[in-house]
């Protein structure tokens, strides 16, 4: 049974602003001893295109060769492996982890229980690797943000799925009061927060049609920026931690638009912005419905024409506007969305294995 000070060793990229971090602080703030081995990669220009072709190669279809380790994470796991005796190993979308790795990671603590989690489309070509999906049968549960995930990894060799939702940092993701300055360089009336997408860029011109002043934070909208008009502003790339949060609150209207290459239901944005206490106005799908009750904790569109009649409407409405913010992230916390939540339900799941 896995109570207090259960010992992780805890493999992900673990930067101040990463989801990876606010996961392990929740765990750390559970009471549990989490040791930590960052995967993030050396970001050199030769080992980012070195990288950038193995994974052009694989999705084409080229199998039987493996991201390169940059980080050298395979060796720090066995290292830490032969030094310490650890309850869990903890892996997060692990595309470099060896099956050769894992196999002998299990014969120095066979009692370890290999976890697995990643809020990506692990299902899909352009999350995996060739490492990946060699190593799937050594995890005994692996944890997907993605609920046609649960069958289709299950497909793929791992012998227990389980779905579960995302997630916000109880101490981040917070309502902050901002200077009319600040909200007006970061903000304005209506924004997104994410990065280019042909669908995204579709909707955002044709508010741009529409006259509606939209400014965006994320990347690869630069190579769209002559397509659009005066209306919208590309502000700059993606942003995290306090800034990150700083911009949703600068947002009177927050779009959520959901990630098509990854058959996204749900994002972290999802969770996020009514965690801030700010309104959200997103795509309608069954899981957003499930999260957050339309027109009273959220509201949703399913057409352009939709997010464009509601947009003029909370612009012109901000009492109602405020009132389903509020709501919102009452939700998020009677419900249980917080990462301290989201980590206990999964500990809980791995105690009745």
């Amino acid at each position: 049974m896995l109570t207090k000070n259960t010992k992780i060793l805890y493999v992900g990229q673990t930067y101040k602003g990463s989801t990876t971090y606010q996961r392990i602080n929740a765990l750390k703030e559970l009471e549990h001893n989490v040791v930590t081995i960052d995967s993030k990669e050396n970001q050199s220009k030769t080992l980012f295109l070195l990288k950038r072709i193995q994974g052009k190669l694989f999705r084409c279809g080229l199998n039987n060769f493996g991201f390169v380790d940059m980080a050298d994470t395979n060796k720090k796991i066995l290292s830490y492996a032969c030094n310490n005796e650890y309850n869990l190993l903890w892996l997060e979308k692990s595309l470099t982890i060896k099956a050769s790795t894992l196999k002998l990671f299990k014969k120095i603590q066979p009692e370890c229980r290999i976890i697995g989690f990643s809020l990506d489309d692990m299902s899909a070509r352009h999350c995996q690797s060739d490492h990946f999906l060699k190593h799937l049968k050594y995890y005994d549960i692996f944890f997907t943000t993605k609920t046609y995930g649960v069958k289709e990894l299950k497909e793929l060799g791992i012998k227990r799925v389980v779905f579960i939702g995302n997630s916000y940092d109880t101490v981040l993701h917070r309502p902050v009061k901002l200077s009319t300055e600040k909200k007006n360089k970061l903000g304005g009336a209506v924004g997104f927060i994410g990065t280019a997408e042909s669908q995204r860029v579709n909707s955002i011109s044709f508010l741009d049609s529409n006259n509606i002043d939209i400014k965006i934070w994320g990347d690869e909208w630069n190579k769209y920026a002559g397509i659009f008009s005066k209306n919208v502003n590309i502000a700059g790339p993606s942003q995290y931690a306090e800034k990150y949060v700083n911009i949703i609150n600068s947002f009177d209207i927050n779009l959520c638009f959901l990630r098509k290459i990854n058959r996204d239901l749900q994002t972290t944005r999802s969770i996020e912005i009514p965690a801030c206490g700010a309104f959200m106005l997103a795509e309608r799908t069954n899981e957003h419905l499930e999260l957050f009750k339309e027109g009273k904790e959220a509201d949703y569109f399913s057409s352009d024409d939709e997010m464009l009649d509601k947009i003029k409407y909370y612009l012109k409405n901000k009492e109602k506007r405020n009132k389903i913010a509020k709501a919102g992230r009452e939700r998020c916390i009677k419900s249980g969305y917080s990462n301290h939540d989201r980590m206990q339900q999964m500990i809980n799941i791995i105690n009745n294995l």
